[in-house]
């Protein structure tokens, strides 16, 4: 299959994937207003080929947080082993792991093929710029691969009691602005539009050339205006698209960024030439 864009955010909707985020499932469904449905890879991979769409799959480990066993990295490869012109696999490792985290991250991309690391802070529990992590950026950057992380609120616990515990003041993306300067040579991606603090992640992707900023979370016909107007501009070699599918369909996303006003030139970045870029792909 020849990608004519690559979702650069894709959770898993198999039963594997819903074991994992079953802890908040009540939650997520009344934030994103859907009914979460459990697939087949086959019927996942089929719904990416039908529209000419690579996936860019991400697990996340939040074990020492939540108790909950993360999907294993042999799933993720596995999956991309038997859909490779369909699936990238990203790896997700608990900074609280220590050098357990690093040894897998390391393993995850050097022996099963993983061309990046994804990081939920709200469900992790940690700040990106603590320098006890700092060894996690040091990897990253070693392996040459990137890191997304998590901006702006969360479904995660959304409209329960306490959230579910979960505290926002992990996905302020202010702290990743310290990460990017203090690790030039990292690819950095800040997923989501970041609200409430969409003008911070802006600033940060403007100001930062190693910041680049992910569209999933949101249909784009619910997108801030600034942020439409600086993708169309400042931002065109920075945004990238991605769904946080299961949560948002690809095909649902797609159609409402048809209806946005963007040159035809600066789509095609977004939907695919940017994403090649900052994963390497030829």
């Amino acid at each position: 299959m020849k990608a004519k864009a690559i979702d650069i955010h894709v959770h898993f909707s198999t039963a594997e994937g819903r074991r994992k985020s079953g802890f908040y499932g009540d939650a997520l469904e009344k934030y994103f207003k859907t009914k979460l449905e459990v697939l087949t890879e086959e019927e996942m991979a089929k719904i990416y080929q039908d529209l000419g769409v690579m996936a860019v799959l991400l697990p996340n480990d939040d074990e020492t947080v939540s108790g909950i066993k993360p999907i294993s990295h042999e799933y993720v490869a596995d999956v991309v082993r038997r859909w490779p012109d369909t699936f990238i696999g990203f790896a997700g490792v608990d900074p609280w792991k220590g050098k357990a985290a690093i040894d897998e991250l390391e393993r995850a991309v050097k022996e099963l093929g993983l061309r990046g690391a994804k990081f939920q802070q709200a469900a992790q529990a940690f700040f990106p710029n603590d320098r006890r992590f700092y060894p996690l950026w040091e990897k990253c950057v070693e392996l040459g691969i990137p890191v997304l992380f998590h901006c702006g609120t969360t479904g995660l616990g959304a409209g329960m009691p306490g959230g579910m515990g979960i505290k926002l003041k992990y996905i302020d993306p202010l702290p990743i602005d310290d990460v990017a300067a203090d690790f030039p040579e990292l690819t950095i991606i800040c997923a989501h539009p970041a609200w409430p603090w969409t003008d911070v992640a802006i600033a940060m992707a403007i100001h930062k050339g190693n910041i680049y900023v992910d569209l999933s979370g949101w249909s784009p016909k619910y997108f801030p205006p600034q942020l439409v107007r600086d993708i169309n501009s400042r931002l065109q070699n920075k945004a990238l698209f991605g769904t946080d599918y299961p949560f948002i369909k690809p095909d649902r996303w797609l159609r409402d960024f048809e209806q946005l006003d963007l040159k035809p030139e600066v789509r095609q970045k977004i939907l695919l030439e940017n994403a090649r870029k900052v994963l390497g792909l030829k």
